[in-house]
């Protein structure tokens, strides 16, 4: 091609794509990519529901499913067929428009929250270059933070409109679940932006190039991987759908359809934090080691089978845990995220920024000055831990030294000691109550 009489030469598609690559892209790309992201997250839910009982019923050691189909394939098809051939009900209680509402607000942003991210480099799709992700922002991963929170709108509402006692509470543990364990993931991410430079994930994906973050930040990786499985109301944390005491939690008045919306978003959900958790700390859709040392190993449509593999490893560690791990009572539960998670997070944080701050000016003094501060927080926070340990610990040996001795006395002094039943029953006083129940009968007394 010429033009003023200057050649003109077409550019290579880019390995790394950027977000100003999302502004060139015609709209039937746009809408093939939509269709792509929604059909992978309903095939990779179908799945999950087959691979669950398959891989829960082997370390159980009692078999799947296995009737419908090879292997029991065609299980997952014939729930989706029952679903929505049950019967609809609607409680008489209930707020009929809430109610109905309340599904969709939970499954939407579940599939809206997949489309930033990557899940693979520039290619060629009929002769259209165009980077394998939805879309991209220079704020991309807030998007997953308001998108989760809006989606708990849905759980919350749901048990406020079902009418229910088991609903309401269920819907309560959702709420204050979410809250907790999402400001640990929040806090999580900030390492990962300080040291990419970037809230998009385009770029995150980028600066893994050659070291990824899940060893970089070690830190950020398990507090990550531990609030995501919260996030999802997953075992060890289904504190929302506890059966034994919430029968199941905030979808418990729902049937048919709108309980399967409620059970997509949760597998969504699932699908959509692993792939986070791959953007941010696995490299995203880069080959691991040894195969990164082929040249041909990130570019073209390799990088989509690294993606899914790293997704679908982390989706093994989900069904790993359900079959591993009991539920954790919900002291235990808020324990953990705000007396653990978050105060680590925010140490972890200050000790990150100060190495960045020194790496990237040696000739202040700032940096040595927070450094110091944050050891000292460091042995303040070992100190104060180390102290409640203590004091927990003399607790519990004051309480079973007074068991013991309530006990003892209760040996000692027979009917005078606490606690014993009581003391007025008629075989105690040597009455047989067969012989007392006759002589009422014939006096009438």
């Amino acid at each position: 091609m010429m033009q003023a009489g200057v050649p003109l030469v077409l550019a290579a598609p880019a390995a790394d794509p950027t977000v100003s690559d999302f502004n060139q892209l015609v709209w039937w790309l746009v809408l093939l990519k939509v269709a792509i992201v929604f059909l992978f997250l309903l095939l990779t839910t179908m799945f999950m529901i087959w691979a669950e009982r398959r891989v829960i019923g082997r370390m159980q050691n009692r078999p799947g499913p296995n009737r419908a189909g090879p292997y029991g394939l065609l299980q997952p098809i014939a729930d989706a067929l029952k679903l929505p051939l049950k019967e609809d009900i609607i409680p008489r209680t209930a707020d009929k428009l809430i109610f109905v509402v309340a599904p969709v607000i939970s499954a939407a942003p579940a599939f809206v929250s997949f489309a930033i991210i990557p899940w693979g480099p520039e290619v060629s799709i009929f002769h259209h270059h165009t980077p394998l992700q939805l879309a991209d922002l220079p704020v991309a991963v807030l998007l997953v933070l308001s998108m989760s929170s809006i989606g708990v709108y849905g759980i919350v509402l749901a048990g406020w409109a079902s009418g229910s006692p088991y609903s309401l509470l269920g819907a309560l543990r959702s709420a204050a679940q979410v809250i907790s364990y999402e400001i640990a993931m929040g806090l999580a991410f900030v390492a990962v932006f300080l040291y990419a430079g970037s809230l998009s994930t385009t770029a995150i994906v980028n600066a893994q190039q050659h070291e990824w973050y899940a060893w970089l930040l070690p830190v950020s990786f398990v507090i990550y991987l531990v609030t995501m499985v919260g996030e999802t109301n997953r075992l060890p944390f289904d504190l929302p759908e506890g059966e034994g005491e919430l029968v199941a939690g905030y979808h418990t008045e729902y049937s048919s359809m709108k309980f399967a919306m409620f059970y997509l978003a949760e597998y969504v959900n699932m699908t959509t934090v692993s792939g986070l958790a791959v953007t941010l700390f696995l490299g995203g859709w880069r080959a691991p080691w040894p195969l990164s040392l082929w040249a041909g190993a990130n570019s073209g449509w390799w990088p989509v089978l690294w993606f899914l593999i790293k997704v679908f490893i982390l989706l093994f560690c989900y069904i790993w845990l359900r079959g591993t791990l009991p539920r954790v009572r919900y002291d235990q539960l808020m324990a953990i995220g705000w007396k653990f998670l978050i105060p680590v997070s925010i140490v972890w944080i200050l000790l990150i920024a100060t190495v960045r701050a020194w790496r990237l000016d040696s000739h202040s003094t700032a940096p040595y000055v927070v450094f110091g501060f944050v050891i000292v927080l460091i042995l303040v926070l070992a100190w104060m831990w180390d102290s409640a340990a203590q004091q927990r610990a003399m607790r519990y040996a004051t309480q079973e030294d007074s068991a013991e001795e309530a006990e003892a006395g209760q040996v000692a002094y027979g009917a005078a000691a606490f606690p014993v039943p009581p003391m007025d029953l008629p075989h105690y006083h040597g009455i047989a109550i067969d012989n007392q129940t006759s002589s009422r009968e014939v006096t009438g007394a």
